[in-house]
């Protein structure tokens, strides 16, 4: 009695009303490579439900998904030759069998309604379970390192455990009787925290959570999920143009590897390498870059080199036993490579170790090279590796500036780097067109500090050092290290994103000799914004960031009463930003406004290579295990719902064939987690690239 109750409130939720009611809609039209029919339950057609396709008979493993219409019509488009499973997926039910198909013919599902609450639960994406974790009240701070409620959410959310992976997966929610017999769950959350190749990572963090009460309270959530808590809020069905897109995915890399980032295009012009191959980073996983070719359905690996065998390898980290993995290390990576771009020649950039963290003689103090001459730099964690895919080789550089992610100019002659988390606090360059016409690799690179112009006469002068109040007529310099970069297509001017509590943006402009005349603006987000990630620049200059306080967080510069000056410090210009509020529940015992989305980075779509239109924000769902669309101020929720736990790093947009419709364009990302055995799957799964497209109705071939 309850189970059907539970099932008649969450369909009066989840589908339009009406739609049961509704019979039998004109037949799907299927074609020779199509797969569709009608999805019933016993309660009627099932409206805005998965239908999930997949073969091994590929290549490499291969699947499509789509969502069921109003009527519970499903058309899946386009699938190479190959014996299909299919079954249906959604909320409010629990999976169906898994049924053989042939292509080319109508194919009815039944779908299963979930019999319990529980059992309609453990398809929820994390979010709904990571939002029953406790969190310190507000009363409860300083606590040890943590000042506020604020900076504590950051950390959990945005700046250290979900920055890799998920919490409220199945691996996450649960403590494995592997790990062996314990006083009580937070001494097992304490071993945890010991496992695998990141165990130092983890180790870190929670003592910037207040370890002993962070531990209670990790512990306390995976007790009650144990004895039979559910979720206090129940995720609702794709709706309206949700329910058009069209999602592929192919297994990739290896089980034991996981990846950072993708790139299918040149980000200034989509339409490079069109139908061609795309490129994952695999950071301290594998010195492998694993590459995809959607039109055979392949993948393979490149091994990315070293410039110095004695570059350091993770294998030396500190490692603790696995539930999944047991004693085996399972990463092994000297290049730690995190990010890809390509240029507008189809080669691939990356930043990539190549040797050991200790800068050359021209990288320090009493170099003759510029950039040391004015700021000396002593030690660099990644350099700068550049495949080229037609000729088959890699070409090293070395920098004395770290490097994290990369973007390039409009016109390709520079490309400018973040340094991550830490950091001497520069932006590095390399202008791209010296090196090729010279090879000086020493040369052709630059950097600089980030200084404000708090003397306000609009060029830089004499500084004070971050530690001394600004002074009368100097400017200052700020000890900031960007995370996220991006080149502004309005006025070439170059941003990023400072993480931390609250965090803050930093837009850089270079002047005619970028060493001595580059100025740099910064601007804190208001509360309750707060934590910011990744981010991107539209073409009109506003930036949109992903803020941990659960935000998408635009800031318009051209709404700044102020811009320069001593006030100019990062708090000046609250009346730029605008808040929105991401999908999902907020945290149980958070009572400010926000949601317990940890959103990882925000991509604009300037050439409209999804068909939302351009200029169109998409925003990572880390949490809500889909990709977030930003049109007219309110989100649209593409779901990637198989394997359950779909995390973004990013994504880029390809138009393979302008002339194809919505066949010749896409998003591709991949499953960007560290853990993808934390996921359905286990252990034996690998690493999924994804393309998603948006068709201008769910039967639409």
């Amino acid at each position: 009695m309850v189970a059907s109750m539970f099932m008649t409130a969450l369909a009066t939720a989840a589908i339009p009303v009406g739609a049961n009611a509704q019979q039998r809609g004109p037949a799907v039209s299927v074609g020779t490579n199509d797969l569709g029919g009608v999805v019933r339950s016993a309660e009627g057609p099932e409206a805005g439900v998965w239908v999930i396709a997949e073969t091994t008979d590929t290549p490499t493993r291969y699947a499509k998904i789509v969502v069921t219409d109003d009527r519970g019509r499903y058309l899946i488009p386009d699938l190479p030759k190959g014996n299909y499973q299919v079954w249906v997926r959604g909320y409010g039910l629990v999976d169906s069998a898994k049924v053989q198909a042939s292509l080319g013919k109508t194919f009815d599902l039944t779908a299963v309604p979930a019999p319990t609450p529980a059992a309609a639960a453990q398809y929820y994406p994390p979010i709904y379970w990571f939002s029953l974790l406790s969190v310190p009240g507000k009363n409860e701070f300083p606590m040890e390192q943590v000042k506020s409620q604020g900076e504590w959410l950051n950390i959990v959310k945005s700046g250290a455990c979900q920055s890799c992976h998920a919490l409220g997966t199945p691996g996450t929610r649960t403590l494995s009787k592997r790990l062996g017999t314990f006083k009580d769950s937070a001494d097992a959350w304490a071993e945890r925290l010991l496992a695998g190749s990141a165990s130092n990572f983890m180790a870190r963090d929670i003592t910037r959570l207040g370890t002993q009460r962070a531990l209670e309270l990790f512990g306390k959530w995976t007790d009650d999920i144990a004895a039979g808590e559910l979720p206090f809020a129940t995720p609702p069905r794709p709706q309206g143009i949700a329910r058009n897109v069209v999602v592929t995915e192919w297994e990739w890399s290896d089980p034991t590897a996981y990846l950072h980032d993708e790139i299918s295009t040149d980000r200034w012009n989509p339409s490079v390498n069109g139908r061609g191959k795309i490129y994952g980073s695999s950071e301290d996983s594998t010195d492998f870059m694993p590459v995809l070719d959607p039109a055979a359905n392949t993948d393979s690996e490149v091994q990315i080199p070293v410039r110095d065998p004695n570059t350091p390898n993770v294998t030396t980290r500190p490692h603790g036993f696995s539930p999944s993995w047991g004693p085996n290390t399972i990463w092994n990576s000297q290049t730690i490579t995190h990010n890809p771009m390509m240029d507008e020649k189809g080669r691939i950039w990356l930043t990539s170790q190549i040797r050991s963290p200790a800068n050359p003689d021209w990288c320090k103090a009493g170099s003759t090279q510029p950039s040391a001459k004015a700021f000396p730099i002593n030690v660099s964690n990644r350099n700068i590796a550049m495949y080229d895919p037609a000729a088959k080789t890699f070409t090293l550089l070395s920098t004395c500036f770290p490097t994290h992610h990369l973007v390039f100019s409009r016109d390709h002659d520079m490309l400018f780097f973040s340094a991550g988390v830490a950091g001497p606090g520069v932006l590095g360059w390399l202008d791209v067109k010296k090196f090729e016409q010279t090879g000086d690799e020493v040369q052709s690179q630059g950097w600089t500090p980030f200084v404000l112009d708090t003397s306000g006469d609009g060029q830089r002068g004499e500084y004070v050092e971050p530690d001394k109040p600004v002074e009368p007529g100097k400017d200052k310099r700020i000890a900031v290290n960007e995370y996220a970069v991006a080149v502004s297509p309005a006025d070439g001017s170059v941003w990023g994103t400072v993480i931390g509590y609250p965090g803050a943006l930093v837009r850089t402009t270079l002047g005619p000799n970028a060493i001595e005349t580059a100025l740099s603006e910064i601007y804190e987000p208001p509360l309750p914004g707060y934590g910011p990630r990744g981010g991107d620049i539209d073409a009109d200059g506003v930036y949109w960031v992903a803020l941990a306080s659960g935000h998408v967080g635009s800031f318009d510069r051209r709404k700044c009463n102020v811009l320069n000056g001593p006030t100019a410090t990062g708090k000046h210009c609250p009346e730029g930003w605008t808040l929105y509020q991401l999908p999902g529940p907020q945290m149980r015992d958070v009572k400010d406004a926000g949601s317990a989305e940890a959103s990882y980075y925000v991509w604009i779509d300037w050439f409209n290579t999804f068909g939302l239109g351009r200029n169109v924000p998409i925003v990572m769902g880390n949490l809500n295990s889909s990709i977030l669309a930003l049109v007219d101020g309110k989100f649209v929720n593409f779901t990637v719902p198989y394997p359950m736990g779909f995390f973004p790093k990013n994504v880029d947009g390809r138009i393979d064939d302008a002339a194809a419709g919505w066949k010749g364009t896409g998003l591709w990302s991949t499953y960007g987690t560290r853990a993808m055995f934390h996921l359905e799957g286990g252990t034996a799964n690998r690493p999924r690239a994804v393309r998603l497209q948006l068709r201008p109705d769910p039967l639409a071939h």
